[in-house]
C-alpha cells in the first residue's frame, strides 16, 4: 500500500537556476523539465526544459536543441553540487517529477516517502528561500485513492498573531471546556481583552483561508 505524499512548492527567484534565468530573460513560462539518467564526462546532470518563445536566449551554459514553431527546448548540465532547489531535494534520495518556472517562481513536484521527510525536506528548503510556499500536499491512502492534505504556513501569520495562538493553546483556550477565558489570556499577553480577540479573529481567518482555499 503506497502511503507516500506528492508535494508541490512554489520558490520565488531561484537566481541560481538556469531555467528560471532563461524565463525571465524570454519573458516567458518554462517547463517540460526532463534529466538525464546518465551523467555527463563529469558527473554532471544532463537537463533540458522548454521555453514558450520562438525568441533564443543568449546564454553560453544553454544549447538550443529542438524547435517547436512557437517553443524551443534547451539543454544544459547542471553541477553535481549544484546550489539550487532540485539538487537540495535529489539530496534526500527523492527524484523531482516536475518543474515549471511562471514569473520569476519555480514550481516543485515530488513524492514524499512519508510526513517526516516531507517536513526535513520543506524544512531545508525553507531556511535556503524564506519565501518558499507550499502549493498542494495529496496522500494516498490506500483504496480511498488521494486525499487532499493541508499544510499551513505559519509565515502568513504576523508575530503577534502566532504569540496570540500559541499563548492561547498553551492555556487551554480551545480546548473544552476552556482552561481560560479570553480575559485570562489577555492578561498573560499583557493587552487588553478586546485587542487579544482581534489579533485571534484575523490569525484564525487567515488559517481558515489557507485550509479552505487549499
Amino acid at each position: 500500500m503506497a502511503t507516500g505524499i506528492r508535494a508541490e512548492v512554489k520558490v520565488d527567484g531561484p537566481n541560481e537556476c538556469p531555467v528560471v534565468r532563461a524565463a525571465a530573460a524570454a519573458d516567458s513560462p518554462g517547463h517540460s523539465v526532463s534529466r538525464s539518467g546518465t551523467p555527463s564526462e563529469d558527473g554532471g546532470v544532463i537537463e533540458e526544459f522548454v521555453l514558450e518563445s520562438d525568441e533564443s536566449v543568449d546564454c553560453e551554459e544553454l544549447r538550443p536543441v529542438f524547435s517547436y514553431g512557437t517553443s524551443t527546448a534547451y539543454r544544459f548540465t547542471r553541477e553535481p553540487d549544484a546550489l539550487c532547489p532540485c539538487a537540495y531535494v535529489e539530496r534526500f534520495e527523492v527524484p523531482v517529477v516536475d518543474v515549471r518556472v511562471h514569473e520569476g517562481a519555480m514550481y516543485l513536484t515530488f513524492h514524499a516517502p512519508e510526513m517526516g521527510a516531507l517536513q526535513e525536506i520543506v524544512g531545508g528548503l525553507r531556511e535556503r528561500y524564506p519565501s518558499l510556499d507550499v502549493q498542494r500536499l495529496l496522500h494516498t491512502r490506500g483504496e480511498k485513492g488521494e486525499q487532499d492534505l493541508v499544510f499551513v504556513d505559519r509565515s502568513v501569520l504576523t508575530d503577534r498573531q502566532l504569540e496570540v495562538l500559541e499563548t492561547a493553546h498553551r492555556l487551554g483556550y480551545f480546548e473544552h471546556p476552556k482552561g481560560s477565558n479570553a480575559t485570562e489570556v489577555a492578561e498573560e499577553l499583557g493587552i487588553a481583552t478586546s485587542t487579544f480577540t482581534e489579533h485571534l479573529s484575523a490569525a484564525q481567518r487567515k488559517l481558515l483561508d489557507s485550509i479552505l482555499n487549499s
